[in-house]
């Protein structure tokens, strides 16, 4: 079918995301209102965190899940999708690898976990990437729309905090005013967010989409058994990965970022901290996931932290 705003298909395709803007003036005004508020701090208790190139769904009754989040989105797009009745919804982080298998198979999960909730819709929000010199984000945004529109199924766009309207100027630079946001499954609050904790095992997770090899999104959560699952997955030997452990941190900041001068301070720790579990572990499928078995994490009752579980 198609991607309707406020009723309305979408024109496709669109000049760019200021067109967008332009025709549908409630997209800054919702953005300007998102933009303003000061981002939360959301500690790991009731937090599903979801990486670059990953996705999760779940529903409003999860007891092990309030809030889906993501941060470091700069020329990313951090996606919400949920049916409107059921509550069922999914969060991914998009960078433009697998964005087609991955939103379809995002689709497919809310419809699963909506079945019997006949009325209700799709909706669709949208946060994070800015206006880069590159238009990595305005290529992005093309390529979710284009999977959208081409499902059998009607979508609504009702946010689209992204590209221009999500752009701050400081010091003559382009920078993204929003990095991270936070979903509350049980309300359907969408707020700015920013995670001291993401969860387990950030390294392999992060080593994962520094491999130009891994081109899917993962899905981490199942939330019929209350389970996050990394893996399994290879990446490629990281040619020269000794040599990058030597270099400075800018070095590493302006050849491993796509947006070096706008990334946040941990981004070359993050990096390094990557970078060495590839060194480690240069052949993920011997040493990190044998017998080719996912890691799973359930929540704590106690904690509420994410701890390891045997499946």
């Amino acid at each position: 079918m198609t991607v309707t705003v406020g009723g309305v298909p979408l024109e496709e395709p669109l000049p760019d995301t200021t067109a967008l803007v332009h025709a549908h003036p409630q997209f800054r005004e919702s953005a300007a209102r998102l933009t303003t508020q000061p981002p939360k701090v959301v500690g790991p208790v009731g937090l599903l965190y979801v990486q670059q190139r990953e996705m999760a769904v779940t529903v409003p009754h999860d007891k092990n899940v309030s809030i889906l989040g993501s941060e470091d989105a700069t020329t990313c797009i951090i996606l919400i999708l949920r049916h409107t009745t059921s509550g069922a919804v999914g969060l991914a982080h998009c960078d433009g690898a697998g964005t087609e298998e991955g939103l379809v198979t995002l689709i497919s999960r809310i419809q699963e976990l909506a079945l019997g909730y006949p009325e209700g819709r799709m909706q669709l929000q949208l946060v994070g990437g800015y206006l880069d010199a590159n238009n990595y984000t305005e290529e992005l945004f093309y390529s979710i729309l284009h999977v959208f529109h081409k499902q059998p199924i009607e979508i609504e766009l009702i946010t689209a905090c992204i590209s221009d309207v999500n752009t701050v100027v400081r010091n003559g630079i382009h920078a993204p005013i929003i990095y991270g946001v936070g979903f509350n499954v049980k309300t359907g609050e969408l707020f700015p967010a920013t995670f001291p904790d993401k969860g387990p095992e950030q390294s392999l997770r992060t080593a994962r989409h520094l491999s130009t090899s891994q081109s899917t999104m993962l899905d981490v959560y199942d939330c019929g058994l209350g389970l996050l699952r990394i893996g399994p997955f290879s990446y490629q030997p990281l040619r020269g990965v000794d040599l990058w452990l030597e270099q400075s941190d800018d070095i590493i900041l302006q050849h491993l970022s796509t947006s070096p001068q706008v990334e946040p301070p941990h981004f070359t720790m993050q990096i390094r901290a990557a970078l060495k579990y590839i060194q480690e572990n240069p052949f993920p499928a011997v040493t990190v996931f044998r017998e080719n078995r996912p890691h799973y994490y359930r929540r704590d009752e106690l904690t509420g932290i994410w701890t390891p579980f045997s499946y």
